[in-house]
């Protein structure tokens, strides 16, 4: 993805220390990370350019999907344009003066709280969720309860002033979370023959028998490998369902145009949508 000389400003969901922030500065080391409030919030801060980029939670290894986050991406005028694996090792973040013996609640986003369960049932504390890892590392760091623990990162603990009481207590050794980069405008990348690609479409299907069973069979018989593929509810009734595929392949290759255009004989008119199409597990500069 080519942007201008000037300085890349990306936006990100939760406060200063969040993991979105930390996938920001690894993505992109010379960039303004803008904190935002909600997912909306920072989805309508890169639709109305005020930054140029989003950085967007969608699954965790441990937790799965990222709730919401799925319905918001296709209605948000974005495109995909890289995504990004983020390693995530959660700290015991507590005050001057607690100790594990203290602890009798912790604070978390239900995501933190998700991927430390076998600590938090060992320690015997009550988890209470908050909106954001960073934002209950900042708000335990305002009070003065030895009693209350928060579940976040490194950089959390740097910014608030917090210790770390037990570190790495995430549940896998690997846990990791998957981001899309996204971006206020279209790019994308040239076919190459050696690069792999995933192109991410939703759409909708018609109500006729076998249905999706054909569509998914389209994209068998023309070799593009399915590495995503969920389905939720939407429209004003709550009776259409709606597909989110990530699909191996680019736009310009022989078998992604064959399947696109079989999908169109199974979909409701006008329902396929191409998200974007982007690099395989970018983890650098896009």
């Amino acid at each position: 993805m080519l942007l201008s000389k000037k300085k890349v400003k990306i936006a990100f969901q939760g406060m200063a220390g969040a993991y979105s922030n930390m996938a920001c500065e690894e993505c992109f080391p010379n960039a303004k990370a803008i904190p935002c409030i909600s997912f909306e919030n920072m989805l309508e801060t890169t639709k109305s350019k005020v930054s140029d980029l989003a950085m967007v939670p969608i699954e965790n290894s441990v937790a799965g999907r990222v709730a919401d986050i799925h319905n918001l991406i296709p209605e948000s005028g974005l495109h995909i344009v890289g995504e990004h694996y983020q390693k995530v090792n959660h700290q015991l973040l507590a005050l001057k003066g607690a100790t594990l013996k203290t602890i009798k609640t912790v604070k978390s986003h239900s995501q933190g709280l998700a991927q430390c369960r076998k600590l938090i049932k060992q320690l015997d504390i009550v988890p209470v969720q908050h909106i954001d890892t960073a934002g209950a590392a900042y708000e335990l760091s305002k009070g003065n309860d030895i009693t209350v623990a928060a579940i976040a990162s490194k950089m959390a603990a740097k910014i608030y002033g917090l210790k770390i009481l037990k570190k790495n207590i995430e549940d896998e050794v690997n846990n990791t979370t998957r981001f899309l980069i996204m971006s206020n405008k279209k790019n994308i990348p040239k076919y190459e023959k050696t690069k792999v690609y995933v192109t991410t479409i939703v759409f909708e299907m018609k109500s006729v028998p076998a249905a999706l069973y054909k569509v998914l069979g389209g994209f068998a018989t023309n070799g593009i490998n399915l590495t995503k593929l969920e389905s939720y509810i939407s429209g004003k009734n709550m009776k259409a369902a709606r597909f989110y595929v990530d699909a191996e392949g680019h736009p310009n290759e022989k078998g992604m145009r064959n399947a696109l255009d079989e999908m169109k004989f199974y979909t409701l008119e006008g329902s396929i949508k191409i998200l974007g199409s982007y690099l395989r597990n970018i983890s650098t500069k896009i």
